[in-house]
């Protein structure tokens, strides 16, 4: 459980992946800003990347486009998709494009330009895989976006104190962007419908992986629900590939307030009770406790490794080439078969 100091550059990693001449297939689990800040980092380190999104999202754009059109919704799909885009002149724009919202006193107002072309391409397909390839063709992505279900699903959460007014009760509270920003404590949560179908790329994904990522983000609506899709909860246990979780860097206001980073990881054994990991990945200064991290990570068959993945600006925000030499670092490690294949 040593703490790793190294900064590596974007470049230098690629020059190792390259004298390495192979890469790890990656598949990462996730959504919003969590799920894109992993593939910034993973995109510089390999080119075989699949991410693997959270359909629940109810609020905003996608929220609306949702309730109106009976679509997933497009949001933390396209997030994805702009995490993915390159770092030249081609990446950078459309990654602008597809994230800019419309400003406007009509219907079009908050609405993303990336959400509208992806619920079009969905509308004329389809078929919401064959749309969202195409629309990473178009981007020049650097890896491959999946939903993780091919129906809308809704989140609802078990809620103490939900009410101010009753802190002792436990209420029903649904919907993804309500979970998310409660003041009440999460007792669990689970999807509607409870047996959502997996999208079958995605499993295969995860079946063919050298490694999975899952996390960083909200825990309650961007993490754990992957381990309520049975399909894919059974793939991550037949797996052959590793399994590693990355914590946030601090507690989010509302769904994890007060959360230690080892409480994370026992809502989510609690989750997912036979679910087993490789490695948990902290950064080093939002660790207080180690040793407690270190018996709840155990309990989940993982390792421990603390790295310096934070932004240097102060906020809770992962730094992509921080992160991209941490996750190296854990694949040189602790993979199973070297060089990959």
């Amino acid at each position: 459980m040593k703490p790793y100091r190294r900064r590596a550059s974007t470049l230098s990693v690629r020059r190792t992946l390259r004298r390495r001449g192979a890469q790890p297939k990656v598949v990462a689990l996730g959504g919003g800003m969590g799920l894109s800040a992993s593939l910034a980092a993973l995109r510089r380190i390999t080119g075989d990347l699949t991410a693997v999104v959270t359909v629940a999202d109810d609020g905003g754009s996608s929220g609306r486009l949702r309730e109106e059109l009976g679509v997933l919704p497009p949001g933390d799909l396209r997030k994805a998709l702009a995490a993915l885009c390159g770092d030249d002149d081609w990446g950078q724009t459309w990654a602008r494009v597809i994230q800019h919202r419309f400003q406007s006193k009509g219907e079009i107002n908050g609405h993303a330009v990336g959400n509208l072309l992806i619920v079009a391409l969905w509308e004329q397909l389809g078929d919401p895989v064959q749309a969202l390839d195409l629309v990473g063709r178009l981007l020049g992505a650097q890896g491959r976006v999946l939903p993780m279900s091919a129906v809308p699903l809704e989140l609802q959460a078990l809620v103490r104190g939900h009410d101010p007014e009753r802190p002792d009760d436990v209420d029903t509270v649904r919907g993804q962007a309500t979970v998310a920003l409660t003041p009440g404590e999460v007792q669990s949560v689970h999807l509607v419908p409870n047996d959502p179908p997996a999208v079958p790329e995605a499993v295969e994904a995860v079946l063919d992986a050298d490694w999975v990522v899952l996390g960083p983000g909200s825990w309650f609506s961007s993490v754990i629900p992957h381990l309520l899709v049975p399909g894919l909860l059974d793939a991550l246990a037949e797996t052959k590939a590793r399994k590693v979780l990355s914590l946030n860097l601090a507690p989010q206001p509302g769904e994890t307030e007060g959360f230690s980073p080892q409480r994370h990881l026992e809502v989510l054994g609690r989750h997912a009770p036979k679910l087993a990991l490789d490695v948990v990945l902290a950064d080093e200064a939002a660790v207080p406790d180690r040793e407690s991290l270190a018996d709840a990570a155990k309990r989940l068959g993982a390792a421990v490794e603390l790295a310096p993945v934070a932004g240097p600006d102060g906020s809770a925000k992962h730094d992509p080439e921080l992160l991209a030499a941490a996750y190296d670092r854990i694949f040189r490690m602790h993979g199973r078969i070297g060089p990959w294949r």
